[in-house]
């Protein structure tokens, strides 16, 4: 060190001793590289203030210039201004060494420019950008502003800036001057010029005195800059008034940082803006935590990520926190709480930053406002984070126009408190975070009278269901109008609006069901108020209708609320709507017989194909679903709210699962790849690609002290994966086929495997060797099949609580094997006709939910190997059963693209009993009678009007139907036997002769004398029971779909076999064969002249026939599916056809030529027009309107070939619909086995 500077050193350094606090000192002299950290601990280690700073100043007195300087700008920069001063004609002259660093540094240090903070984050893309903006003045006087909100960094950035040495030396070779402005008065500003002059003019040659005023300090400074330092930078730091600039305004190269963008506006030359965000990026802040808590960023605890998120990114609320950690190591958990508790004033100075507290830094911004808009900033309290708020919005808060409302968030914007996105022609407005909470906290008191005044000019402006989805405003009104009503403490207004049909379809209609549903869970406590029982009505509404509610096109909400229990308030206003509406020409139906109760508390439909997966998190709030359409989602368990929408492979996403501490969701896919995800942000944490085939399962080990990753792949390999480590942890070989499923016992020491090779197998999780091997193929094995030719596939398997027993399922059983001894303890046989998808135990280990190929979910009782519950609703295969964590409920996901959340009690004490679907109807003046048969094979006869059951007989029965007088019934059965039942006296009759295979039609003659069924032994039977003759008409080579009887004792039946025949059923003669298509006949019908008939076909085609003819008439093409129905209008002018695309067309039977195509509704991706097949169709009297059956029901306008309404049935796969002679009253039966009768509501 020079003689002068120690010497300066020595004479000051009692009255520096005495002063000075060390900490922030340190800091600027470690970044300086001129102190090292142990020295830094060797002055803390001094037990007074005043010893440490005698221990500071002994090891500067050891060190060379540059500490010196190092310490006379830590000085300045911690507002020891009047020591710094007793410094300034000891600081050394230092000489430009060939160092570009030392270059650098001197240059700096001569300038005043403040040394990188202690701990330091790159900025490149900010700092290129300044720079960028710097080159473009060209040597010229010019103004680049660096502005943002308090704390983002600005005064970081412009040192950065100036800290490179090619860009000096290219730039500004004459140095860099830094003058820090914050908020002056005109004294202030003249100090600061006075000093600024003495700094520049160091050898005094320009003049002996400092200027006497602003206008003197102008010109002097000008002179300087242009004589003495050419080719230089003025930085100036934090400016806030115009009126300071102008000071400056003198022909200089200008860069200055500040909030307010607009304080440029009073100074000429050229200017450019560089606008800082107001939020690091979360890796950048976890860096900053890490390098004050000296810790890697992996190791940082969950509140760091907690922090970041908290505050978005602060650079300052970051800073500060991580100083005052480095100081008290364990307050992770308190410094979050402040943060999340708005205690602003509790995250105080640690750094040099100029203000005391977090909330001084915000608050002296709103201070600077004028008087006259300060109330409009107080308004902006009351709007959540995140939310960008239309100009529109604040127009109506305000009662203004747009015009006047842009002006004044002009100024919060200029003054970054206030951020604006424009939305094409218009503008959004939005707060960051802090200032959300900041303005929260500050105004606390008058939160709720400022709720209040938006809900009232809300309502001057405004009906809520009458607002339109053109209007830039109306979907924050949607989303927020319920949120201000609460805040605002106006209960009443909230239940109006809650539990108003209107304002669920609207917003329905615009936003789907998720977000009302959350809010009927948000505000329960309020609407509970006014009533529980209607607040539970609605929920239940939009939980059970989600599916329904959350697609396009929109079903009509009025006849969905038709629907509900007639105690329930949205059936209640539904009726009221619907009679109001009627009376103005709309259709709507009432379902007469509705006694549904609700076995799923919530559908979801989230996917655009089918579901494959779906798993509840460890806390059972979240659950996360992947299927078909290649993405990834997560929801909230109790409303079904998105929470994130991953487009997360390149191929179906065949599995999902939670890690057991909630952070990690890993997924796997046909692409051959594993990944991992952020569950909270969605980001990308890891892939794996080391599986050679698709990846069938993942699973997460259940404890997280060490988390382990387990997978199953095509390629008969399990892999185990330490999500710590790049590549596969351990590969696991053994089995011979795919492994289609894999889970971790509970305590995490075994792993199970299923596969297509027939075998349940065990792993040693720290070893990663086979345990044991349970060869479940040998449960199946039979003596007429040998074992080679048996394929055995093992689905899925699942742990007991205790890891004691595992239950494997595999075809049509599932087994309950003994973990310890292999050997079984149960088995059970769902059936015959379908397979099991997927299994699981629940928590409480008595029962397990299956799921069956059939679209039916089971639950069995594991102890006493009995069924305790179907679950039906799914439209589809269900893939996928999961119980939640506490086992309270469990839910399905399927083909049909949604998730079904079941509660596990309501489930058990439920006993259903469900039709099959094939019913006859009879329609007699007012009444309906239907006859079926039930899941229990009893055969029902249902008065339709009162509900009345009465069971007559147990069946087999395969169909049935009545006589014209319902005198008698009759059923065929799966064996090919025909019994008639008299109803008066229960007498039975039986066919003697019967069918070979099971009989699927039957029909009586008009003078319920004859009998007539066909079956799949491709006969027709013509049995007068009476006498007992029998006629039987065989010409069909394959099965008889279906038949009708004609005039004059003949027959038209219709076969797989492509041909419509027509039969005397007198003398079983063959009168006339229709060669109709290459392809099964799947329909025909009559005209109501008896003189033409239509056929379809699965070759996409219909025909029209004349009786007199065995050529077409007419053939009909344009169907891109089977067409699989056809009905003629009642005057016979029309035919009208459906196919499997769910198309309807309507003809003209005269010359064939299509009149309406009944299906021109675009519809999203994946979903039918119809729902599926179209089944059944039928005309009105007039021929002015057409029922159609398929996936539900629809009505439609056969004039102008427009829908009319749709009622959706529970179920799907309507095979038929029974309509009575005066088209009011509709029957159908629902793969469910549900029972709909219907009446058009008058």
């Amino acid at each position: 060190m020079d003689a002068k500077a120690r010497n300066c050193l020595l004479q000051h350094r009692e009255a520096l001793e005495k002063d000075i606090k060390t900490s922030y000192i340190m800091d600027h002299m470690i970044s300086d590289g001129v102190l090292t950290v142990s020295e830094e601990e060797k002055v803390k280690n001094e037990p007074t203030q005043q010893q440490r700073a005698a221990m500071l100043i002994k090891m500067i007195l050891k060190k060379d210039n540059y500490s010196y300087i190092s310490f006379y700008n830590a000085l300045l920069h911690e507002g020891y201004k009047d020591l710094a001063a007793l410094l300034q004609d000891g600081i050394p002259v230092v000489s430009f060494s060939n160092s570009k660093d030392s270059f650098v540094r001197t240059v700096l240090c001569e300038g005043g420019v403040p040394q990188r903070p202690v701990v330091f984050v790159t900025r490149k893309k900010l700092v290129s950008a300044i720079q960028q903006k710097l080159s473009k003045l060209n040597g010229e006087p010019g103004w680049v502003t660096v502005y943002g909100m308090a704390g983002c960094g600005k005064s970081v950035l412009a040192a950065e800036t100036v800290r490179d040495y090619d860009f000096l030396q290219r730039c500004f070779s004459g140095g860099v001057h830094w003058v820090s402005v914050g908020k002056q008065d005109k004294a202030g500003l003249l100090m600061k010029l006075q000093n600024l002059c003495t700094r520049l003019d160091g050898d005094e040659s320009f003049s002996q005195r400092l200027p006497l005023n602003i206008e003197e300090a102008k010109d002097r400074l000008r002179l300087l800059m242009l004589r003495k330092h050419p080719r230089s930078l003025l930085i100036l730091d934090d400016v806030w008034d115009p009126w300071v600039l102008k000071a400056f305004d003198n022909q200089c190269q200008i860069l200055l940082t500040t909030r307010d963008k607009s304080v440029t506006d009073s100074v000429m030359g050229p200017k450019y803006v560089v606008s800082v965000e107001s939020c690091l990026g979360k890796e950048k802040g976890l860096e900053i935590l890490s390098l004050f808590v000296n810790m890697k960023k992996a190791d940082l605890p969950e509140q760091a990520h907690s922090i970041i998120k908290e505050c978005k990114g602060s650079p300052l609320v970051v800073s500060l926190i991580g100083a005052l950690l480095r100081d008290f190591p364990n307050r992770w958990e308190y410094y979050l709480r402040q943060l999340q508790n708005k205690q602003f004033k509790r995250i105080r100075k640690s750094s040099s930053y100029d203000y005391e507290a977090l909330d001084e830094a915000m608050s002296i911004s709103v201070e600077m406002l004028r008087e006259d808009i300060k109330d409009y900033y107080t308004d902006l309290s009351i709007f959540q984070k995140d939310v960008k708020v239309p100009t529109k919005v604040l127009c109506v808060l305000w009662d203004m126009e747009t015009e006047e409302v842009e002006d004044i968030l002009q100024e919060f914007v200029n003054k970054s408190l206030l951020f604006c996105d424009r939305n094409g022609k218009s503008f959004c407005y939005h707060l960051h975070d802090l200032q959300v909470d900041f303005l929260t906290e500050k105004n606390r008191s008058q939160l709720q009278d400022l709720h209040k005044k938006i809900i009232t000019q809300f309502q001057r402006y405004y009906q809520p269901h009458t607002l339109s989805s053109d209007q830039e405003d109306c979907m924050y009104w949607y989303s927020f109008l319920a949120y201000h009503m609460a805040s605002a403490n106006m209960h009443k207004e909230l239940c109006a609006l809650m539990f108003s049909l209107d304002w669920i379809k609207a917003k329905t209609e615009l936003v789907g069901p998720a977000h009302l549903i959350h809010e009927f869970v948000e505000y329960r406590h309020i609407l509970d108020e006014k009533d529980c029982a209607v607040c539970e009505n609605f929920q239940e509404f939009l939980s059970l209708n989600g599916h329904l509610l959350g697609r396009q096109p929109f079903p009509n909400i009025v006849q969905l609320g038709l629907c509900e229990p007639e105690t329930s308030e949205v059936y209640r206003q539904a009726k009221l709507q619907a009679k109001q509406e009627v009376d103005n020409g709309r259709l709507y139906l009432e379902w007469i017989n509705k006694n549904i109760k609700h076995l799923s508390r919530l559908v979801v439909r989230p996917h655009t194909d089918a579901v494959y997966h779906a798993c509840f998190s460890a806390n059972g709030q979240r659950i996360a679903s992947c299927g078909a359409d290649k993405t990834l989602q997560v929801f909230k368990a109790d409303t079904g709210e998105k929470l994130l929408e991953i487009k997360a492979h390149e191929d179906e996403v065949l599995c999902c699962a939670f890690s057991t501490d909630d952070k990690f969701i890993a997924t796997c896919s046909v692409d051959k790849k594993v990944k991992i995800w952020n569950s909270m942000t969605g980001e990308l944490v890891h892939t794996y690609d080391e599986h050679s085939e698709q990846i069938n399962c993942c699973h997460f080990t259940n404890t997280s002290h060490h988390l382990l990753l387990a997978t199953g792949a095509s390629d008969c390999l399990l892999k185990l994966w330490d999500l710590n480590e790049k590549a596969c942890r351990n590969t696991l070989f053994g089995h011979t086929n795919s492994v289609n499923h894999c889970r971790f016992s509970p305590d995490d020491k075994l792993l199970a495997s299923c596969s297509a090779d027939g075998t349940l197998k065990f792993w040693d999780v720290q070893s990663a060797n086979e345990k044991k091997s349970i060869n479940v193929k040998q449960f199946f094995l039979s003596s007429e099949e040998p074992q080679e030719d048996l394929e055995v596939i093992v689905k899925c398997c699942s742990w007991s609580s205790d890891a004691s027993r595992i239950m494997v399922a595999a075809k049509n059983k599932v087994f309950l094997f003994d973990v310890h001894t292999s050997s079984l303890l149960a088995e059970i046989h769902t059936g015959h006709h379908s397979t099991i998808q997927y299994c699981d135990f629940s928590p409480c280990d008595i029962l397990a939910v299956v799921a069956l190929s059939h679209y039916c979910v089971e639950l069995w009782n594991m102890d006493s190997c009995l069924k305790v519950a179907d679950c039906r609703g799914h439209l589809s295969w269900v893939h996928c059963v999961m119980f939640s964590p506490d086992g309270s409920s469990f839910l399905t996901s399927s083909d049909d693209q949604t998730i079904r959340l079941w509660e596990t009690k309501k489930v058990c004490e439920n006993s259903v009993i469900l039709l099959k679907q094939e019913i006859d109807v009879a329609f007699q003046e007012n009444e309906v009678m239907v006859l079926a048969v039930d899941n229990t094979r009893r055969l029902q006869f249902i008065n339709g009007k009162t509900g009345q059951i009465d069971y007559l007989t147990e069946a087999q029965a395969s169909c049935c139907c009545f006589s014209p007088h319902l005198q008698l019934v009759a059923f065929g059965g799966n064996d090919g036997d025909i019994q008639i039942l008299e109803l008066l006296n229960n007498r039975i009759f039986q066919s003697s002769t019967g069918h070979k295979n099971t009989v699927r039609h039957l029909q009586f003659t008009a003078d319920g004398k004859t009998l007539i069924s066909s079956s799949d032994d491709s006969t027709i039977q013509v049995w007068n029971w009476q006498s007992e003759e029998y006629v039987f008409l065989q010409a069909h080579q394959e099965t008889v779909k279906d038949f009708r009887l004609l005039k004059n004792s003949r027959l038209l039946s219709w076969s797989f076999d492509g041909t419509a025949k027509v039969w005397n059923i007198t003398t079983g003669r063959l009168e006339k064969n229709f060669v109709c298509h290459q392809h099964t006949v799947l329909s025909c019908d009559i005209s109501s002249d008896a003189t033409k008939f239509s056929s379809t076909s699965a070759d996409k085609t219909a025909k029209i026939w004349s009786f007199e003819c065995l050529s077409p008439l007419h053939e009909l093409r344009g169907h891109k599916g089977c067409v699989r129905c056809s009905v003629f209008s009642v005057d016979s002018t029309l035919l009208a056809t459906g196919d499997d695309n769910g198309e309807i067309r309507i003809w003209n039977v005269s010359n064939g030529e299509l009149l309406h195509l009944c299906a021109p509704i675009p519809v999203e991706e994946g979903a039918a027009t119809h729902g599926g097949w179209v089944t059944d169709l039928c005309f009105s009297p007039d021929s002015k309107m057409l029922v159609s059956a398929g996936g539900y029901l629809k009505w439609w306008n056969a004039v102008t070939g427009e829908s009319s309404q749709t009622f959706y049935t529970n179920g799907t796969n309507l095979r038929k619909i029974h309509v009575s002679p005066d088209f009011k009253t509709y029957v159908t039966v629902d793969n469910l086995g549900i029972l709909y009768i219907l009446r058009i509501l008058e």
